[in-house]
């Protein structure tokens, strides 16, 4: 077919605008190949057709009333990929739009070319909108009657100041704050919580700079790891299209010129800490890992203690609860989880019907931790450089076991996969990921339910404590 033979219809980047003309196309029955959708802001378009090529006024009237059949997914990811740049983006979406009325499982069909395609766009405009969400820097501006405003200029790569700008109404609610692009600006005023839009703004009406600016570089350069550069690797997550509106970026020449020597002294730093690390056998196996937990010398606890308490249970449970250290009793005996707090544990696994072939017990330090007080040993919380000392067992042990889920009881222990700042009481219950194990949760230690003040806050805890224990058993044998 001739090229004269397409109707052309003028769309501009506005999926309302497309939507509408889209319907009067698709119910009078045109074919995609009869129709061609174009953008007036690509130039080569703009030298090919003149105004009078625009059939948009001609279309819409004498629109039937039937309206086409569209599954939501199609919309909602269309609405998306609608903000891209792409100029075919319009003829793209009419395509899918005119297909669906005859193959209405299409959108399920991931390997469709037209389907695969609009899946690319919606992927790179999500990615798009993620980068303005990480990458805008606001600038502190007063206006001639001192009010404080915020103001950011950004170039996204596509039409997506709409749908990133609610996140900054959310995350900075409390802000009179201005966001220009080239293709619009989003302003937010907090007492009438309006977000409103208007024109594009050029770069030179942006403000270059703040005294806050200054303070953000000083934060940059103290949170720089010289130890993670990877300069591929930063220039893959952020490219240098968005450089321009980092002030940091002048920063990264010198704190990358600096970063061997900085890792060098971070080195030296480690080298005097407490590590079981030297002890840790290669080969990550329950059986070796229990033959050389003996000989670790890793920090001071084994002075002390009568043996060290190697973990038990099932080969690769995928249930691992990993608790604080052994006590007294596990002390004596060589075996985790053999003492009163012990005993709490394994009465509410037996309620709950958890099994012993499906969990892995373990200790995140593995000698008793103790103050002598005549002839009775009593608990004494390692502290957090012990904890770290020992951490390479517990590695070996998740390694060997491979886990479905990890539930550590007590801070102490979670701690030890979570981090220092993990608060025990606040992130209760919640699945987690960590660089050593992928699913880990966290709960109260069965001896907590032993030191409660009464009896309702003893049953309280104890309640606590078997739900997790519960939830973390069906997650892991959901994941197995």
């Amino acid at each position: 077919m001739n090229a004269v033979d397409v109707m052309r219809v003028r769309v501009v980047p506005d999926f309302a605008q497309w939507r509408a003309l889209a319907r009067a196309v698709v119910s009078k029955k045109i074919p995609p190949e009869l129709i061609d959708f174009y953008d007036p802001a690509f130039a080569t378009t703009q030298k090919l057709f003149s105004e009078n090529d625009d059939y948009s006024t001609e279309l819409i009237q004498d629109v039937p009333d039937s309206k086409p059949h569209v599954p939501k997914r199609f919309l909602e990811t269309a609405i998306i990929a609608a903000c891209h740049r792409d100029p075919q983006r319009w003829n793209l979406l009419y395509r899918l739009l005119w297909r669906l009325q005859t193959e209405r499982e299409l959108m399920k069909v991931q390997v469709d070319a037209d389907v695969n395609a609009l899946l690319r766009l919606e992927q790179q405009v999500r990615r798009d909108e993620h980068k303005m969400h990480a990458f805008v820097r606001f600038r502190r501006v007063e206006d001639p009657d001192g009010v404080e405003r915020f103001i950011a200029w950004y170039e996204p790569q596509h039409h997506i100041l709409k749908l990133a700008a609610p996140f900054f109404a959310e995350r900075f609610a409390v802000m009179r704050w201005t966001i220009l692009t080239p293709d619009g600006s989003a302003f937010w005023d907090p007492p009438t919580k309006q977000l409103e839009y208007g024109p594009p703004v050029p770069r030179e009406q942006a403000p270059s700079g703040d005294e806050l600016e200054e303070l953000w570089k000083s934060y940059y350069a103290s949170i720089f790891n010289p130890a993670r550069l990877n300069p591929v690797a930063m220039r893959g997550h952020m490219p240098m299209h968005y450089w321009g509106n980092l002030p940091e970026i002048e920063l990264l020449p010198q704190l990358m010129s600096t970063a061997v020597k900085r890792v060098e002294g971070m080195v030296s730093a480690q080298a005097g800490k407490p590590s079981a690390a030297p002890f840790v056998p290669a080969k990550h196996t329950l059986t070796v890992i229990r033959e050389a937990l003996p000989t670790c010398k890793g920090c001071d606890l084994y002075q002390h203690a009568i043996q060290v308490v190697p973990g038990r249970g099932a080969n690769h449970a995928p249930l691992m609860l990993v608790g604080e250290q052994p006590g007294d009793q596990e002390d004596l005996q060589g075996l985790p989880f053999v003492g009163p707090a012990g005993n709490v544990l394994r009465k509410a696994l037996a309620e709950v019907g958890i099994a012993d072939g499906d969990i892995f017990m373990t200790n995140a330090v593995k000698h008793f931790k103790f103050v002598q007080r005549g002839k009775l040993r009593l608990h004494q919380n390692p502290r957090m450089s012990e904890i770290t000392a020992c951490k390479p067992w517990l590695l070996a042990e998740l390694d060997a076991v491979k886990p479905k889920l990890v539930l550590c009881l007590g801070a102490s222990a979670a701690k030890s996969l979570l981090g220092g700042t993990f608060g025990l009481m606040r992130d209760r219950g919640k699945v987690l990921s960590t660089p050593f194990a992928e699913h880990v949760m966290a709960t109260i230690h069965p001896s907590a339910v032993l030191r409660a003040p009464n009896d309702e806050m003893r049953h309280t805890l104890y309640e606590h404590l078997r739900n997790d224990l519960l939830a973390a058993y069906q997650f892991a044998m959901k994941a197995a």
